[in-house]
């Protein structure tokens, strides 16, 4: 049951946005809002946000707060709210701007840990197929892991920590997908290379286990034994369970091979650095 307070101050907010629908009506914007308070107008921007599925619509009151009222704490909040509805409205690159003005400007401000998770959200929403440009997942990883080192124990953190993930993810995808592309067409070299990113630059993402089979695989292509077994030893060492190494062991049971660290390449280094502990 609503309370007798809490009718007043409903009655409040919706005489407020009354007043200043009818004043923005009749008057230029500068004349009608100079003659509000900021929590009068800041109310406005708000019901606007909730009521308008346009973000821009409530954006001007935002901006008349802080023209208006200038470093005072409705300017701040106003400001964050900025970066919000230009998110909202998928307007990444003005959301980006007004999140890192907020962040030069109040970087000790309760609500800078969200307008830093802004700030990486308006590169992470960005990052789709996995076919576009990585420019923007680097971004992405960049931001998302400031957030998690300046505000570790933030309400953000953990969301942070997961787009990380994914976006970190994302990149290896995009490696994983040039690489059978070269495999396929008989571009060992090329694909070695690809799936050498994977293991060295991306070891704890989800495409490892792939990665080091797809190694086998070409460099048998290519007559490369010693290469051919430390990958498969590598897998089996990290990866026993997974079914890569299954079609792994097949393929070199098939020439009369067996997984293990031979040679002195690259593999049999982060083969080392997995048996100290020190690689994934």
């Amino acid at each position: 049951m609503i309370s007798k307070a809490g009718i007043r101050h409903a009655g409040l907010v919706i005489g407020v946005v009354v007043a200043l629908g009818a004043c923005n009506r009749n008057t230029g914007p500068d004349e009608s809002l100079a003659a509000f308070s900021p929590e009068e107008i800041f109310q406005r921007g708000e019901y606007e946000l909730e009521t308008s599925r346009r973000s821009a619509s409530s954006l001007r009151y935002f901006q008349e707060i802080e023209r208006l009222y200038p470093y005072t704490q409705w300017s701040r909040r106003a400001l964050i709210m900025q970066a919000y509805a230009h998110h909202r409205a998928r307007e990444y690159e003005e959301s980006r701007a007004a999140a890192q003005r907020f962040l030069d400007t109040y970087p000790n401000d309760e609500d800078a840990p969200y307008a830093a998770y802004l700030l990486a959200l308006s590169f992470y929403d960005q990052v789709d197929d996995i076919g576009r440009d990585q420019g923007v997942t680097f971004q992405a990883l960049q931001h998302l892991r400031r957030l998690i080192e300046d505000y570790p124990d933030s309400d953000y953190s953990r969301s942070a920590i997961l787009k990380f993930e994914l976006a970190f993810d994302h990149l290896a995808a995009k490696e994983m997908e040039i690489g059978r592309y070269y495999l396929g067409r008989g571009n060992y070299n090329a694909a070695i290379n690809r799936f050498r990113v994977v293991v060295e630059d991306f070891q704890t993402s989800t495409h490892t286990p792939e990665a080091l089979h797809r190694l086998v695989e070409s460099y048998l292509s290519l007559g490369l034994r010693d290469e051919a077994q430390t990958a498969a030893a590598l897998l089996g060492y990290n990866f026993e369970a997974n079914p890569f190494y299954q079609d792994t062991f097949r393929l070199l049971s098939r020439q009369g091979l067996q997984p293990e660290a031979r040679g002195e390449g690259w593999l049999r280094t982060i083969y080392r650095q997995a048996v100290r502990g020190d690689w994934i």
